[in-house]
């Protein structure tokens, strides 16, 4: 990935706990703590150096929606085969995250541990990763100005993320 990062000239951000790592500077990287309050990316100086210094959890590549959709993806999803999952929260991000890991497997885990029924639940997203928790959960709101497929699996449509969706839909549905 950072090898085709530097390529390609598409940034590229490595997540690793509380870090964000680049090869390089762009205004999409910058985008990631402006607009989404991830923590500003450093730059690393090389593939290597950015590979041997941090453990990473996911690679998100940041690029148009055209060009992550008619490009990035179509590549990256036969390049990772089952080695790992290419999920988008964003339509200008990509995400490439290790096999079998999601947010439904997350929240799952997390009622297994609180011994709490997914029928006791209400998940609320807006973007692709969050399709198998909404699945998951006895009521599944999308945000109205979410993906389609998110949508599509949802119980319901909420309004929007910059109407405060989360909190309309909390208080509309859970109280």
């Amino acid at each position: 990935t950072c090898l085709y990062s530097l390529e390609h000239g598409i940034p590229l951000i490595a997540f690793s706990q509380d870090r964000c790592l680049t090869l390089f500077d762009h205004p999409r990287v910058e985008s990631l703590h402006t607009i989404y309050k991830e923590p500003k990316a450093e730059i690393i100086s090389s593939v290597d150096q950015l590979i041997s210094e941090a453990d990473i959890q996911k690679m998100i590549f940041m690029d148009t929606t055209k060009g992550v959709s008619s490009v990035i993806r179509p590549y990256w999803s036969e390049a990772t085969g089952d080695r790992a999952d290419v999920v988008q929260a964003q339509s200008d991000m990509l995400e490439i995250v290790p096999p079998r890991t999601s947010k439904g497997k997350g929240v799952k885990m997390l009622l297994d541990h609180l011994g709490v029924s997914p029928n006791e639940v209400m998940a609320i997203g807006d973007g692709e990763n969050d399709i198998e928790m909404l699945e998951l959960a006895s009521w599944g709101v999308a945000m109205s100005n979410g993906a389609e497929k998110t949508k599509a699996v949802a119980d319901v449509i909420g309004v929007s993320n910059d109407e405060d969706g989360v909190a309309d839909a909390i208080y509309r549905y859970a109280f």
